[in-house]
This record gives structure tokens, C-alpha cells and sequence, in this order.
């Protein structure tokens, strides 16, 4: 059987590593976080991209007619 001491170090031990599970988890949340802005910063630069080349390649055709 294990003693009171025994008991508080188990105890300790437990609080401590839920403690640095929680942080864990509110890291990973924010990382989700900033990873779902930066794929939406990607998707708003690609659009801004295409549409730029679509207007360097309508004004190069428009020239050439």
C-alpha cells in the first residue's frame, strides 16, 4: 500500500503533467489557428496572382488585335 507521502508525489505528478497537457492543447489550438489564416492569406494570394496574370495576359491579347 502506498503511503500519504507516496500519495501527494503521485498526486503532484498527475496536476502537473494535466497542467502541461492543457498547455499542449492551447498550443496546438493556436497553431490550428494561425495555420487556417495563413492558408487563407495563400488562397487570397493566388486569387490576387491569377487575376493578375489574366489582366497581363487580356491587356498582351487586346494589343495584339
Amino acid at each position: 500500500m502506498t503511503s500519504t507521502k507516496d500519495h501527494a508525489t503521485l498526486l503532484e505528478m498527475w496536476r502537473e503533467e494535466k497542467n502541461k497537457r492543457q498547455d499542449a492543447e492551447e498550443k496546438i489550438e493556436e497553431l490550428k489557428a494561425d495555420l487556417a489564416r495563413a492558408e487563407e492569406d495563400r488562397q487570397y494570394d493566388k486569387m490576387v496572382h491569377d487575376r493578375e496574370l489574366a489582366d497581363l495576359f487580356k491587356g498582351k491579347y487586346d494589343k495584339e488585335k
